[in-house]
């Protein structure tokens, strides 16, 4: 058996993937191949590094803090994204909540981060270094449109991977995942509209048509995606673990009631539906 886990992105509304993937650290439950998008990627490194409790260590210490995020990051010509890039990526994970470097490289599975290349606005599937203690690709799979700038990687630049391909389970099937687990951050009848920021993403980066494309196309692609899990669930091809609510968090929410809310749900559900995972992963 070869055990794919796909997890979605969703910035702080990821703290609901932080409780599922806790609950999978408990019952040692660990992939052979790990793909995360934006937060997803971001996130399941403490996953993959048996940090139990670490991102919800972080959030809870830190996402009110002026440091974490804010318009002052965004503004400053020095940082410009709204998430303080250096702090989170940097001084976290050396000084404030320790990352467990050497367990991280001590994986012995893939690690892939997706990001949406600028110029031909694809889905490109990075793999992340265990040696990388800056997480670039991961960084690259984390900027957001207009709250973040472009991450070089290699020769090429790079936006949030949820462009291009938010929920990439496919790309888990193709490496010869027989087993998968895909974690949403949205509720199962969630569908995705093209609103008036993402049509204004799209005109801000109209000097790459490509990813502009990519953006006003988005929703339609994510739409199909869910319908295509919902076919593969009934199949018995993949487990989808997604929240019933999420309590109005959103992707920079601070209410820590509200996150915490979110974490438990992501737990407590996992724990509830262990019997039924199990058998899948044992069928």
């Amino acid at each position: 058996m070869k055990l794919g886990i796909t997890m979605e992105g969703g910035a702080n509304r990821t703290i609901y993937s932080c409780g599922v993937t806790d609950a999978f650290l408990e019952e040692n439950i660990m992939p052979d191949y790990f793909i995360g998008v934006s937060a997803g990627i971001a996130y399941g490194i403490s996953y993959l590094s048996k940090q139990k409790g670490r991102n919800l260590k972080i959030v809870r210490e830190y996402v009110g803090d002026k440091r974490y995020m804010g318009m002052s990051h965004l503004l400053n010509r020095k940082e410009r994204s709204y998430f303080n890039i250096d702090f989170i990526f940097s001084e976290i994970p050396e000084k404030l909540v320790p990352f467990d470097y050497e367990a991280f490289a001590s994986f012995p599975g893939e690690v892939i981060a997706v990001a949406t290349n600028i110029h031909t606005g694809k889905a490109e599937y990075l793999e992340v270094p265990k040696d990388d203690h800056r997480f670039t690709p991961a960084v690259a799979s984390c900027a957001l449109p207009l709250l973040a700038q472009p991450v070089k990687v290699g020769r090429h630049y790079y936006l949030d991977g949820g462009i291009a391909d938010s929920i990439p389970y496919q790309k888990a099937i193709e490496a010869g995942c027989d087993k998968n687990i895909v974690i949403l951050t949205r509720t199962r009848d969630y569908r995705k509209e093209t609103d008036r920021t993402v049509k204004l993403s799209s005109k801000m980066y109209r000097r790459y048509p490509k990813i502009a494309e990519a953006m006003l196309a988005r929703a339609e692609k994510y739409n199909a995606s869910l319908e295509e899990l919902e076919k593969l669930e009934k199949e018995g091809k993949v487990f989808v673990i997604a929240p019933a609510d999420t309590y109005g968090v959103g992707r920079a929410e601070r209410n820590l009631d509200k996150l915490e809310r979110l974490y438990e749900e992501g737990y407590h559900q996992t724990k509830l539906l262990m019997p039924r995972l199990k058998e899948y992963l044992e069928a």
